[in-house]
């Protein structure tokens, strides 16, 4: 995937990430193993998009994006991000983040923020809603005055909210609005890539419809590109361009949302499929089960990771691993079986 980072469109090019946690035992808190979180991902944003990233949970969607962002230090990969923050002239440049030292990371990380899952444990309940917004703009040098303040102030109706919450403390508020202020706060500093861990997962049904129209409203309004990170498949189809599946730290397929959805090229995304809920009552969909338990991060399988549960597996899925192919115009897949298989989608 290489090439694709110099596509004048791509925004964000990951290639083979990886994130290995140390096992450490015993007194000397010796290392005696690594869970594979993230093990060789792959995959692009282009400029304006949103991508979603969809598996089970624990298959390492979260810690992911946070590497992406740098929250966690990778232990491998590179990640190309199209920058203008380290040109003395503003002219886009692409950079490996990995390669940044800690300042400049602190300059491009104005153009790419986090919305984080738990509306509740990721706003600090001592800090005023201004306080939570600004911090960020402070960090980046810019002085509390009126100016903060009525940037804050605009943040806040671009939300849904009102001027006079802003010296108000989180627990006054619901969840849906909570998150509101989470999103101002990823706001603040104008990025260009927005990471959305799971933003609606904590929410009313109701309250994720209107979160969900809110993010798509500030995507065009401030031409946003986002991760949009959920397991629940019917919520991704709605809101993302193109879809990333992950298996046990890796990603197994990414297509446009509706080749993905419609023929997907890979056994598990015809697993995931199978249990989106149809809205025809007089439907009867085949649900197909997954035998066995997600594989162990820490002691994944030989060959496919995904062969122990596969329906489709043969002797090769379990000595060796699949490669991650363009099988079609831009529709990536890791099965030895790809070109053979007739899936069923939504």
């Amino acid at each position: 995937m290489a090439e694709q980072a110099l596509h004048d469109n791509i925004l964000l090019e990951v290639q083979n990430l990886k994130m290995h946690f140390p096992i450490q035992r015993g007194l000397l808190r010796r290392t005696v193993g690594y869970v594979k979180a993230v093990d060789d991902v792959s995959l692009y944003v282009r400029e304006g998009e949103t991508l979603g990233l969809v598996g089970e949970s624990g298959c390492g969607k979260t810690t992911t994006g946070r590497c992406i962002i740098r929250l966690y230090e990778p232990t491998a990969g590179k990640i190309f991000f199209k920058t203008r923050a380290l040109s003395p002239n503003g002219d886009p440049q692409i950079v490996n983040l990995l390669d940044l030292d800690k300042e400049q990371m602190k300059l491009v990380r104005r153009e790419m923020s986090m919305i984080f899952q738990d509306p509740i444990n990721s706003l600090n309940p001592r800090m005023t809603v201004y306080d939570i917004i600004a911090e960020p703009m402070e960090i980046h040098g810019q002085k509390r005055g009126p100016e903060v303040e009525e940037r804050v102030i605009q943040l806040l109706e671009h939300v849904g909210l009102r001027a006079e919450h802003m010296r108000r403390y989180p627990h006054e508020f619901s969840g849906g609005q909570r998150q509101r202020i989470g999103i101002a706060r990823a706001l603040a500093l104008n990025p260009q890539l927005v990471i959305c861990d799971e933003p609606v997962s904590a929410l009313d049904v109701s309250i994720q419809a209107q979160t969900l129209n809110l993010l798509q409203d500030l995507q065009e309004q401030f031409d946003l590109a986002y991760i949009f990170i959920a397991h629940d498949l019917s919520v991704v189809q709605h809101v993302s361009d193109r879809v990333a599946v992950m298996y046990v730290g890796k990603v197994v397929e990414m297509a446009d949302t509706e080749a993905l959805y419609t023929s997907p090229l890979h056994p598990y995304t015809e697993a995931l499929l199978s249990a989106v809920p149809k809205p025809d009552p007089l439907y009867k969909s085949e649900r197909i089960l997954m035998q066995g338990d997600v594989a162990d991060p820490a002691n994944p399988p030989s060959g496919c990771y995904f062969h122990p549960r596969c329906r489709y597996a043969v002797p090769i899925c379990e000595t060796q691993p699949p490669e991650f192919r363009e099988l079609r115009p831009d529709h990536w897949v890791a099965c030895h079986r790809a070109e053979e298989l007739q899936l069923r989608g939504v």
